[in-house]
């Protein structure tokens, strides 16, 4: 687990400095000021945008072409077996989260999802259990934190590359890494065949989510005065609405954001 280990160190080295940073930034004493500072909850705006430039250029540069590729190279069918198989190597944490959460019912169709697409569905390549009534659950970390009594989110970072985040969310990532129990399995053939699962997982659901959003981004992106203040939006209503805190209505529609 050498390579992953190091990834989730690092996850948390970086959201422990920002955390750090947040507490020193200095709050604004005019009154309206200070208003708009704790409604935006982003006092490390400067650093976020840097971060979110370096990110947009990689994904103009990079990850936008290779999702382009991506999609005019691999027929639909094939491209929708794949989002299967990574929606199907996420289960088990989902399921650890539904339980800690305390939804014993979505925790107990999540279980029967892994079972079911796992055997009928040949290792998740089809979602057999939607069509046998068990719809895709959500569960991760940050939500559960939020359910334990943790329902400040900190404040609002740019992790690179993983990008839009809070605090808690950050932390909460890097805890659903660690609860991956295919790593684990993977570690047992040597510690190549798990860098190569984890460097396999991450390029790959990086790639699908991507391509499944192209549309999405560059009409956000093309309709936005302020590019970084709307993606800010959009994910914090995206959050807002996993927790069941307000309605999205009218936000556009992204697949798997996070």
């Amino acid at each position: 687990m050498i390579l992953f280990n190091r990834r989730f160190l690092s996850l948390v080295l970086s959201v422990a400095f920002v955390a750090s940073l947040a507490a020193c930034a200095d709050v604004p004493k005019d009154p309206q000021a200070r208003a708009e500072f704790e409604a935006t909850n982003d006092p490390l705006e400067p650093a976020n945008r840097v971060i979110f430039d370096v990110n947009d250029f990689l994904d103009r540069l990079l990850f936008k072409p290779i999702a382009g590729l991506y999609r005019v190279t691999i027929p639909p069918g094939i491209r929708d077996r794949l989002a299967h198989v990574l929606s199907n190597f996420k289960e088990p944490v989902v399921f650890a989260n539904n339980l800690m959460q305390g939804e014993a019912t979505d925790a107990g169709v999540t279980l029967g999802r892994l079972a079911v697409n796992s055997t009928v569905g040949v290792a998740g390549i089809w979602d057999v259990a939607t069509d046998w009534g068990m719809p895709q659950q959500n569960g991760d970390f940050g939500q559960t934190l939020y359910t334990w009594g943790v329902e400040a989110s900190g404040p609002y970072v740019v992790l690179p590359i993983f990008g839009p985040s809070s605090v808690r969310d950050a932390l909460g990532l890097g805890a659903d890494s660690v609860m991956s129990p295919w790593q684990y399995l993977a570690s047992m053939n040597g510690v190549g065949t798990e860098n190569r699962l984890n460097g396999f997982y991450f390029l790959a659901s990086g790639t699908v989510q991507r391509e499944q959003n192209i549309e999405s981004l560059d009409a956000l992106r093309e309709g936005s005065l302020d590019f970084y203040a709307q993606m800010r939006s959009v994910y914090r209503q995206y959050r807002d609405k996993q927790l069941g805190k307000q309605s999205t209505e009218g936000m556009p529609k992204f697949d798997d954001y996070e």
